[in-house]
């Protein structure tokens, strides 16, 4: 059976009833009601893709993790896959498909591959990298764009993400209160994410007129245990240690056990995220929580009112510092 047979039966016309099995709000909910069970009950139903055609729509969302620094981080990290289900839900909730992609930029124009692959009706991608530059220029001609990440004063592209800065000083603040003066940072500076929490932690400290070691290292679990065991060997132990993420602070507990420096009597241990791991831990993470639930939900908001055609900006999610047994 046919749109058009369909019409017949429901005494109304063939654009109605497309309407109706569109969800449209042009047609009364008694009518869409009707035809939506003459549709179930004659198994009519409409072309997708000639309809996403005709709107101009592909019914996808882009969800990307871009790789730029750091080439071997995987999705399976507790951070990426709690936001990336948390995004994953939403848009399914929104009646979307989701293209999900592992990034590793090979030149300065795979976002616009993305955007201009006509696969998808925006684009959200979870972090920065060292791609700014890139994601910058391609802001100003591709508007449903939302990313994860740092806010810059002078950027044009939208952002949703923790205050990282605001972050760092909540954990620098919480060691000089327990009296830590030998301070470390942990994790890699380049992204502007880490950049910004190790900012953060080093103004804390500089503000009590101490030093902050910067231990730098790649952000995989393996690459940070490793700098940690080796920094442990050469040299008396930080009393205060705030790692780039909650995995790089994991690495650390595992390398200050194997060392047999107690956790947190010698040496407090801070990190940042909270994932659902933190609270697990031997001893259970102190850290920096950033709402994801919230962040999430902001992102695919902003992204709608974009796609729609609306303006929207960039929007900042407050840190809250998780008190628990390692600092």
């Amino acid at each position: 059976m046919k749109l058009a047979d369909l019409a017949v039966l429901a005494g109304v016309s063939t654009a109605t009833v497309s309407r109706a099995l569109a969800g449209h709000s042009s047609v009364n909910a008694q009518t869409r009601a009707r035809i939506q069970a003459l549709a179930q009950e004659h198994d009519v139903r409409p072309n997708q893709l000639a309809r996403n055609l005709r709107l101009k729509s592909t019914g996808a969302i882009g969800l990307v993790l871009p790789l730029g620094h750091a080439r071997t981080q995987h999705l399976t990290d507790p951070f990426f896959l709690t936001l990336l289900g948390l995004l994953a839900d939403l848009l399914v909730e929104r009646g979307y498909d989701i293209l999900l992609s592992r990034v590793i930029p090979d030149g300065d124009d795979w976002l616009d591959r993305l955007v201009d692959s006509g696969r998808i009706d925006g684009l959200l991608l979870v972090g920065q990298s060292d791609q700014g530059a890139v994601i910058e220029r391609v802001s100003h001609r591709y508007a449903p764009l939302v990313v994860w990440g740092a806010y810059r004063a002078d950027q044009n592209h939208l952002t949703i993400g923790s205050d990282n800065v605001a972050g760092g000083r909540l954990a620098g603040r919480r060691m000089i209160d327990q009296g830590r003066s030998r301070l470390m940072f942990v994790g890699d500076p380049a992204p502007p994410e880490f950049a910004d929490r190790y900012a953060g932690f080093a103004a804390a400290a500089a503000e009590a007129g101490l030093a902050c070691e910067l231990l730098e290292t790649p952000m995989t679990p393996e690459a940070v245990h490793a700098a940690m065991a080796q920094r442990l060997a050469a040299a008396p132990p930080p009393d205060g240690i705030f790692a780039a993420s909650d995995v790089a602070a994991m690495s650390a507990l595992r390398a200050l056990a194997e060392a047999r420096i107690d956790v947190p009597t010698t040496t407090a241990v801070i990190g940042y995220d909270d994932v659902t791991l933190a609270a697990h831990t031997s001893p259970a993470l102190t850290t920096i929580r950033q709402d994801l639930a919230e962040g999430a939900a902001l992102m695919v908001d902003r992204l709608m009112q974009r796609i729609a055609g609306h303006a929207t900006g960039s929007a900042i999610v407050t840190p809250v510092l998780i008190e628990r047994q390692s600092a």
